[in-house]
């Protein structure tokens, strides 16, 4: 019993920094410029959650009317590019 609470709490610590490495932050301070992120949700067709490289998470919208995001899905790689916060434009590189 005492092994196996040692291993949990071990387990515990690698996995900590993980999980906080995963930060959530506000499309709009997200720099001007081309980005390839992996979805993790579609929220409708206009907004999704992704995660960029850096591993941080943030929900982007659609900057413009033809900005469809239904056709992707979740563990999609997608490249886009960003203005303001917004999706202007993307590529799904997944094969479907």
């Amino acid at each position: 019993m005492h092994n196996k609470l040692i291993k949990l709490a071990l387990a515990g610590l690698v996995v900590m920094p993980v999980v906080a490495s995963a930060a959530t932050i506000d499309a709009s301070l997200i720099p001007d410029g081309t980005y390839t992120v992996k979805v993790q949700k579609v929220i409708d067709s206009k907004h999704m959650q992704v995660a960029m490289d850096n591993g941080s998470q943030t929900t982007l919208q659609a900057g413009r009317p033809t900005v469809d995001f239904s056709k992707v899905k979740p563990g999609d790689q997608v490249k886009l590019s960003l203005g303001k916060g917004e999706v202007l434009v993307y590529l799904d590189l997944s094969n479907h």
